[in-house]
C-alpha cells in the first residue's frame, strides 16, 4: 500500500470518529434546548398557578374593600415632575413610613425617643401596655399605607408597631408643649432651652412642623393618637376631641365630627372645604371665563363674601362675590397636597382643584392680581404679583374644571352669559380700545372736543341766516 493510500485509509478510519463527536454535541445542543424549554415551561406553570391562587382577590367587592382600607399614598412621579416634588415629603421629622430613616431627618429620631420616655413616665405605665395597644391594631394601620414596602411587614412587623408608638408620642407630646404655650404656662417637664418642647422652641418651630404634617407622604392615622391617649390616661378619648386637637395643631378653626379623622392632611382638608353644600345642576354649561381685568371692563363687579368658604361663590346682578384668598409662604404647599389627596383618595367632590380651577382662570397676569388686591379679594404677602401668577402656572397642573352640575359650573355660566350681551361686549369693545391707554384717552377726548367745535361752529354759521329771513 503506497503513502497516498495510507492517508486515504487514516482518513476515512478518523471519520467515524468525528461523526460520533458531532452526535454528542448535537445531543447536548438538544439537551440544553429541552432544559430551557421545561425552565420556561416550570416558570409558565408557577406563574399560572400563582395567578390562579390570586383570582378570588379580582372580585370587584374584595377589591373595593381594600382600595377603601387605603388613606395614606405615595404622590405618584407624573405629579410630583408637573409640580413641585419637594411639596409631599417632610423637611424636619418624618411621621410613618415612607420617608422614616432618611438622612436629614434622622436627628429628630432622638427626640422621638425622648417623647416616649416623657409620656411613659407621666403615665406611670409600662411602655408594654402603649406596644400592646398599637400592636393591637397594627394590620389595621399597615392596611392605611398604600404601597408599604416589605420591610414593614411580616417578621418586621414589630419594627412597624415601634415606629407608630415613637411618632405617636411625639405628636401627643409636641400637642401638650403647644396647649402649655397658649396658656402662658411654663414647661416644667422639659428644661426651659429644650430645642423642640419648650415654649421658644414650640413657638419657632411650629410653622415647620405644621408644613410637615400636611404633607402627604407624611402622615399616621389618628387611631394611633386615640389609642396611646388610652393607655395614657385609662380611658378613650372621643373621635371629636381627636379631630380637635389635630385641628388646634394645625391652627384650623370650623371644622367639628363625631367621626375620627384618618390622618393630619384629612383634617386639615375637611377645614378647609367645609361643608359642601347641596345643589341640583342646571342644563346650561359654559366651563369658560374670562380673567378679571376683562370681567372688569365688561361691568362685572367684584365683592368679599360674607364667609370664608370655598363654596361661597356666586354671581348675581353683574357683581362677583368669592371669598379672600390668603397667598402665604405656604400656600402653594398647602393646595399641593390638599389636591394631591384629592386626586388619590377616593372622593367625587373634588373640592379644591375646581376651586382653584376656578381662581386660575380669572387670573392670567399680574394686572389680574393687582386689580383683585385691589377690590379686597387676594392678599398677597409672598411678594410681587408675578410670583402669585407663577404659583398658579403650577397649582393648574392639578386644577380640574368644574364640572356641569356644581356650583362653580353654574357661576361660569352666569358670569359667560353676562360677557356674551351685546350691550356689556360692546363696553369691554369701548374700554379696550380707548381706555386701555391714556393717550389713546387723551386722543379720544381731544377728538370729541374737535368734533364739537365744529358742530357748533356749523350751527352759529347757519342760524343767522334762517333768522334773518
Amino acid at each position: 500500500m503506497n503513502s497516498k493510500d495510507r492517508n486515504l485509509t487514516s482518513v476515512f478510519a478518523r471519520e467515524p470518529l468525528f461523526d460520533s463527536t458531532t452526535e454528542v454535541t448535537k445531543k447536548m445542543a438538544d439537551k440544553s434546548v429541552t432544559a430551557k424549554v421545561e425552565g420556561k415551561a416550570s416558570r409558565s406553570s408557577s406563574w399560572v398557578m400563582e395567578m390562579e391562587n390570586l383570582l378570588e382577590s379580582a372580585k370587584p367587592s374584595v377589591e373595593m374593600a381594600r382600595w377603601k382600607q387605603h388613606s395614606i399614598y405615595r404622590v405618584p412621579e407624573f405629579i410630583k415632575k408637573d409640580t413641585n416634588r419637594d411639596a409631599y415629603g417632610p423637611q424636619f421629622v418624618s411621621f410613618g413610613p415612607y420617608h422614616h430613616g432618611e438622612p436629614h431627618l434622622l436627628p429628630m429620631e432622638e427626640h422621638k425617643r425622648r417623647a416616649v420616655l416623657h409620656v411613659v413616665n407621666r403615665a406611670r405605665k409600662p411602655l408594654g401596655e402603649f406596644v400592646a395597644a398599637i400592636e393591637e391594631v397594627a394590620d389595621e394601620l399597615q392596611a392605611a399605607y398604600n404601597d408599604l414596602d416589605d420591610i414593614w411587614r411580616g417578621v418586621n412587623k414589630g419594627r412597624f408597631v415601634e415606629m407608630m408608638v415613637s411618632d405617636g408620642c411625639f405628636v401627643l407630646e409636641y400637642r401638650r408643649a403647644q396647649a402649655i404655650r397658649f396658656e402662658g404656662k411654663v414647661n416644667e417637664d422639659y428644661a426651659s432651652n429644650d430645642p423642640i418642647f419648650s415654649v421658644w422652641s414650640n413657638r419657632t418651630l411650629w410653622a415647620m412642623m405644621r408644613r410637615d404634617m400636611i404633607a402627604m407622604e407624611n402622615q399616621i392615622p389618628l387611631a394611633v393618637l386615640q389609642r396611646l391617649l388610652a393607655v395614657q390616661r385609662g380611658i378613650s378619648p372621643s373621635a371629636r376631641e381627636i379631630n380637635y386637637m389635630v385641628r388646634c395643631l394645625l391652627n384650623r378653626p370650623g371644622f367639628e365630627e363625631d367621626i375620627l379623622g384618618l390622618h393630619f392632611l384629612d383634617i386639615f382638608y375637611k377645614c378647609y372645604c367645609g361643608t359642601t353644600p347641596q345643589w341640583e345642576g342646571p342644563d346650561k354649561y359654559d366651563p369658560r371665563v374670562p380673567c378679571a381685568v376683562e370681567l372688569n371692563e365688561a361691568g362685572i363687579r367684584f365683592k368679599k363674601s360674607n364667609t370664608k368658604s370655598i363654596h361661597d361663590v356666586d354671581f348675581e346682578n353683574g357683581v362677583l362675590s368669592m371669598p379672600l384668598f390668603k397667598c402665604h409662604d405656604s400656600t402653594e404647599i398647602e393646595l399641593l397636597n390638599l389636591m394631591a389627596f384629592e386626586w388619590l383618595h377616593h372622593n367625587d367632590k373634588r373640592n379644591v382643584v375646581c376651586y382653584i380651577s376656578f381662581v386660575d382662570k380669572i387670573i392670567e397676569s399680574e394686572r389680574d392680581v393687582a386689580l383683585l388686591r385691589s377690590v379686597g379679594l387676594f392678599e398677597n404677602m409672598i411678594g410681587s404679583d408675578k410670583a402669585v401668577v407663577k404659583m398658579f402656572n403650577t397649582l393648574t397642573k392639578l386644577a380640574k374644571t368644574p364640572a356641569r352640575d356644581s356650583r362653580l359650573g353654574n357661576v361660569l355660566w352666569k358670569v359667560n352669559a353676562h360677557c356674551r350681551k351685546r350691550r356689556n361686549k360692546w363696553r369691554a369693545i369701548f374700554v379696550n380700545t380707548y381706555l386701555s391707554n391714556p393717550w389713546v384717552f387723551i386722543s379720544l377726548v381731544a377728538a370729541v372736543i374737535l368734533l364739537v367745535a365744529t358742530l357748533l361752529q356749523t350751527v352759529y354759521t347757519i342760524v343767522p341766516f334762517y333768522t334773518k329771513g
